[in-house]
């Protein structure tokens, strides 16, 4: 169930994609700040369940599990990335919620995945360099343009000298909406990175994600860093890792 590149920028001027394809003014205004974001598969099923198992249960040996699916997605990311050391930047959590979890799960299921490329060497891990500022919240119930306000000013780059002139491989658990990705991404390449690349474990990207509905039909979805809505998941699929 491996998913290449969900969503990426628009690589050629003037409203055209690849093979001279016209994008229309929607596309082109929703165009993110990096270059792909790619996840491993959709955000249900047993990959759900160990996502849950692991932030919500503490069950740690599941970050092994995810990070050998975050691997397959990074070895097929890295095919389109350009040669050199890529910096990996796990999306962080606020000092509170880390506290209270004991853990920040992106950082857990990114060293893990490293471990498990067919050149390690390549990736350089950085912790600390992105930082959460404020505990943002749950977004769930949020329009697109809430969401992007709940976040402004929300991340900040610790060093700008450890990712200056760098690509960057921002990782993250679940990728929604695009709204946290996305924010990172523009604090990465404000303090002076070159590009930005996103992979994720899961993806639960849905049309009312990128275009704003009537509140009777939008879909309530978990948030990126969110968790009072979920419920909680069985421990059992981490004891088979």
């Amino acid at each position: 169930m491996h998913l290449p590149g969900y969503l990426g920028r628009g690589e050629a001027d003037g409203g055209e994609a690849n093979g001279g394809e016209v994008r229309c003014l929607l596309c082109q205004r929703i165009d993110p700040p990096f270059e792909r974001a790619v996840a491993y598969g959709s955000y249900a099923g047993g990959l759900r369940d160990l996502i849950h198992v692991l932030k919500f249960e503490q069950v740690r040996p599941a970050a092994a599990v995810l990070g050998r699916v975050l691997a397959e997605t990074i070895a097929n990311l890295e095919q389109a990335m350009p040669v050199g050391t890529i910096v990996v930047v796990p999306v962080p959590l606020h000092t509170s919620k880390q506290a209270q979890r004991g853990f920040n799960q992106a950082e857990m299921i990114a060293q893990s995945a490293l471990k498990e490329l067919s050149r390690p060497e390549r990736f350089d891990l950085s912790t600390g360099v992105l930082l959460r500022l404020r505990d943002t919240g749950s977004q769930i119930g949020l329009t697109s343009h809430q969401r992007r306000e709940n976040l402004r000013g929300a991340f900040a780059v610790s060093d700008p000298t450890r990712i200056v002139n760098r690509d960057i491989l921002l990782v993250d658990d679940v990728y929604t909406t695009g709204t946290t990705a996305s924010e990172c991404a523009r604090v990465l390449l404000r303090a002076g990175a070159v590009r930005v690349w996103v992979a994720t474990v899961a993806r639960t990207l849905k049309i009312s994600d990128v275009i704003s509905l009537p509140e009777n039909m939008a879909r309530d979805l978990p948030e990126e860093g969110s968790e009072d809505s979920l419920d909680k998941a069985r421990v059992g699929m981490a004891a088979q890792a």
